[in-house]
């Protein structure tokens, strides 16, 4: 967890405003949730390996013996948790609110949560999350709306260029099936799977065969993999779709995943060089979350190796809390690294003014300058003079300020000569 210094503090709300603002664009509405879930809701099987990362909130009230009795059963001692993601906890704002809230519901959700990470470089124990979120319909409209506004989110940030990496959960179940691989065995072959792109084909084939996955499965799979393969370029849609399963893929999912290309391709201008639709299809892509059901996807950039984001289709989960399947799907864009990525801009006030006085000016005189600088649109600070002047402007523009006056006892309130800083 860190301590935000306030440079850094205005870069990340300049970030989040421009996020804000796009996905309100894009007609979602921001709703807030508290940083509490009940103990049952995180740890209901649903969050993968981030239940247990949680933060679990130790009982009111319980006695010494209460704890040593309940030492091997964090549930007779935890009845709260700090939030690990955004998704749970909107599943059960859904459910709780459903009668006050529109059939097709298009949410924004912004917030910090908290993991038990193990501290490292990128990696945080309380880190902020952006998700958008629609419930209420189960077409490709859904997730053609969520990528064309992530897209134009990252576009307005100065990330031009991005695209999404996209799968379907049934496809991957439907790839395994045909490959042979056993119901039971399924969860661990996705996580080796997910390792395609770090170990290759020869590492996640040995994994496989370690883990006892059926010989014949994987040899088949093995066989896919080196398939022979032109090199043309095929544009996102049936064809690169087809291309990437093996022959005979149900039509029902190539179809739902050509017409989110269609509907994203539809909503951004065309432009020389530039694909219409910005997305991949991954055939193993899996992304570890338990709850996904249809659609995943990731979201990448051409200037880092790793995702910016995803998401997916998480129809399921609702219906958990309501007792009523309620058709659901998410994107959380990765806001710990955009904000890294984002070129530095002066805060959105460009007028920022330093008033550096002298001891002697009264503070009915100082407070009289300052307001005719707010008047006319800047943002003001004071500062007294110090022996050190030049180290004190630098500090001043090292926190976004962009111009300074000198102040003196008796000086007439908007009469002060600003002068730039640097």
């Amino acid at each position: 967890m860190r301590d935000i210094l306030p440079a850094d503090k205005a870069r990340r709300e300049r970030v989040l405003a421009i996020i804000r603002e796009r996905y309100r664009a894009h007609g979602f509405d921001e709703i807030e949730t508290p940083a509490l879930e009940e103990y049952s809701r995180l740890h209901a099987g649903i969050g993968g390996d981030n239940e247990k990362l949680a933060f679990n909130v130790l009982r009111r009230g319980l006695e010494a013996e209460a704890i040593r009795a309940g030492a091997d059963d964090p549930a007779a001692l935890a009845d709260l948790g700090l939030r690990y993601d955004l998704t749970v906890p909107l599943a059960r704002y859904y459910a709780s609110n459903r009668g006050q809230l529109p059939g097709v519901f298009r949410a924004i959700q912004i917030g910090p949560v908290w993991r038990a990470e193990r501290p490292q470089k990128g990696r945080y124990r309380q880190f902020m999350q952006c998700d958008i979120d629609i419930m209420g319909d189960d077409s490709a409209r859904a997730e053609a709306e969520l990528i064309a506004a992530s897209l134009d989110a990252i576009d307005a940030l100065g990330l031009e260029g991005a695209t999404v990496r996209i799968n379907d959960r049934r496809a991957l179940d439907w790839m395994l099936d045909t490959f042979g691989f056993a119901p039971d065995e399924r969860a661990g072959v996705l996580i080796t799977i997910d390792k395609l792109d770090k170990i290759g084909p020869d590492g996640v084939a040995a994994e496989l065969r370690e883990r006892g996955a059926a010989a014949s499965a994987v040899d088949a799979f093995e066989a896919f993999l080196r398939r022979p393969q032109t090199l043309e370029y095929n544009p996102f849609g049936e064809r690169q779709i087809r291309k990437g399963l093996p022959e005979n893929a149900p039509d029902e999912i190539v179809a739902h995943l050509v017409g989110i290309g269609e509907a994203v391709a539809a909503s951004r201008e065309p432009a020389p060089g530039i694909d219409p639709v910005p997305l991949v299809f991954d055939p193993f892509l899996v992304r570890g979350m338990g709850y996904y059901t249809g659609t995943i996807f990731e979201l990448a950039h051409p200037s880092v190796d790793y995702s910016l984001g995803g998401g997916g289709r998480y129809d399921g989960m609702i219906g958990r809390f309501l007792g009523q399947q309620v058709p659901a799907v998410g994107f959380s864009i990765g806001f710990e690294r955009i904000v890294d990525l984002v070129a530095e801009q002066q805060d959105a006030t460009a007028n920022a003014v330093v008033l550096v006085h002298d001891a002697d000016v009264p503070v009915v005189e100082l407070l009289a300058h300052k307001k005719a600088l707010i008047d006319a649109g800047a943002r003001v600070r004071l500062e007294r003079r110090t022996k050190n002047f030049k180290a004190l402007l630098e500090r001043a523009q090292g926190d976004g300020y962009t111009a300074f006056a000198a102040v003196r006892a008796g000086d007439a309130p908007g009469a002060l000569e600003v002068k730039p800083l640097g």
